[in-house]
């Protein structure tokens, strides 16, 4: 028989329920709380988010960037200046350059924090930075106009760049003798000085004071020392070069004479190209150069170094003759009469800075030292070549001109330096046509170069100046 149950049946207590529930509680209770202490941050910068060490908690992004627009209002007191060798070579004001807080990027980084596009990031930057668990630092930078900077430094690497000289010889009694010491060149890299002006800009935010920057240039070491003029294998003349410029105006023979002595002992390295504008370098009234005439854009005008290609034509002759690799050789617009006093058509190279070059490559295994003569007396000048023979052979074709054409008729120009009446030619009339001749070395029997070198000359029309002044 069954009994029946009496009263009402009991519950027994459960304290791990009880727990969970509180625990569940507090859960949902801190929820609405971060919640809520999330929502009073909208359109504000979260906790524990500095810039340059100072808290821009509950800021606005435009608070952040008014701040470093007041900040910035200081720098434009300060200046930078550049130091070259203990001597001040530019000065900026913080007013010139635009010195400025990037208040901008600076806000937008720290306002980042806590809403980034990856979940994971923002609620672990969101629950950090809420709760004080971390600390997120940025810092500001300074900006200011970089072209006005790296313009200046550009102006200053022209004026202060300088190649390194390498020591000079002449060849007597068979043997080098110097007659200039080496000199160490310079160099003022731009990459650098940016670099360390940056830097100074930058250090306004700890020490408001006027910087100093100072430029330390790159040393350039000669690659030819007195103290090695004993390895150079200098035994010979193994080539000489020689034109005539005979009908040349006094002004002419002067730059002729001028360009001719930057080569005078000058040595070319085995292995090196010698470039013809870096040898000879600035040619201007500035570096002694007489105005003389030249042609220029279809006309005879008087211009700085009028008788330089003279020189670079006597060059290319005697590397032909030495039997050198010609890396770069143009000829001339129209046939020069200078360049056939002596020599067909074709044996000519103009030069032009900074974009036509005439260059030989010494190919020997031994130094090559240029020596130089100008014979004023008879109009002749000579490059001479010495170095070691080293059994290479030269054959070198005669000229073959074709497409010949006769000059246009005299050309007439007015000229405000003469005086009324008086006529000068200045240029003679030239036939056109095309030139070539080929050039083979031989060394120990084996074709080494075979090259034909071409010229296209313009018809050209004798020119005279007709005075015009009172």
């Amino acid at each position: 028989m069954i009994a029946k149950m009496k009263g009402k049946m009991k519950i027994p207590f459960r304290p791990w329920f009880f727990f969970f529930g509180i625990i569940f509680a507090l859960i949902l209770l801190k929820t609405w709380q971060l919640i809520s202490y999330d929502k009073s941050f909208t359109n504000k910068i979260y906790p524990s988010v500095y810039i340059d060490g100072k808290d821009f908690s509950g800021k606005t992004k435009k608070q952040v960037v008014d701040y470093f627009s007041a900040k910035s209002l200081s720098l434009k007191k300060e200046s930078l200046t550049l130091i070259f060798k203990n001597e001040p070579v530019a000065t900026f004001s913080g007013q010139d350059l635009d010195l400025n807080y990037d208040g901008e990027t600076a806000a937008e980084r720290a306002y980042l924090i806590g809403r980034s596009s990856f979940f994971l990031s923002r609620y672990y930057q969101k629950i950090s930075s809420l709760y004080h668990l971390s600390r997120f630092d940025f810092i500001s930078s300074i900006e200011y106009d970089r072209d006005k900077v790296v313009d200046r430094f550009e102006s200053l690497k022209d004026q202060y760049d300088k190649p390194a000289k390498n020591a000079l010889f002449k060849f007597e009694n068979n043997r080098v003798a110097s007659f200039r010491k080496e000199e160490k060149g310079q160099e003022i890299v731009i990459e650098s000085v940016i670099s360390d002006f940056d830097n100074a800009v930058q250090s306004f935010k700890k020490n408001q004071k006027n910087k100093i920057i100072r430029i330390n240039p790159l040393v350039i070491e000669p690659e030819i020392t007195l103290s090695s003029i004993n390895n150079y294998g200098i035994e010979e003349l193994i080539a000489e070069g020689r034109s005539n410029y005979s009908h040349s105006i006094p002004q002419r023979i002067h730059n002729v004479i001028l360009a001719t002595s930057k080569f005078n002992g000058v040595l070319i390295p085995p292995g090196k190209t010698l470039s013809f504008n870096e040898t000879v370098g600035d040619i201007s009234s500035l570096t002694g150069y007489q105005p003389a005439y030249i042609i220029k854009e279809g006309k005879t005008v008087l211009g700085d170094g009028g008788g330089v290609c003279q020189v670079s034509t006597t060059l290319f002759r005697a590397a032909l003759n030495a039997g050198l690799p010609i890396i770069e050789r143009n000829a001339h617009a129209y046939r020069v009469l200078y360049y056939e006093n002596d020599m067909k058509p074709g044996f000519d190279a103009t030069v032009y800075a900074p974009t036509v070059d005439l260059k030989i490559k010494n190919d020997s295994e031994s130094y090559i030292l240029i020596q130089t003569e100008a014979d004023e007396e008879n109009n002749l000048l000579y490059f001479r070549l010495y170095g070691k023979k080293d059994n290479r052979r030269v054959e070198i074709s005669p000229a073959v001109l074709w497409d010949v054409a006769p000059p246009p008729d005299p050309k007439y120009q007015d000229d405000p330096t003469l005086k009324k009446g008086v006529v000068k030619q200045v240029d003679f009339s030239a036939w056109g046509g095309k030139a070539s001749f080929g050039y083979k070395v031989f060394k120990d029997n084996e074709l080494k170069i075979d090259q034909k070198f071409y010229s296209s000359y313009r018809p050209w029309q004798a020119i005279f100046l007709v005075g015009t002044a009172d």
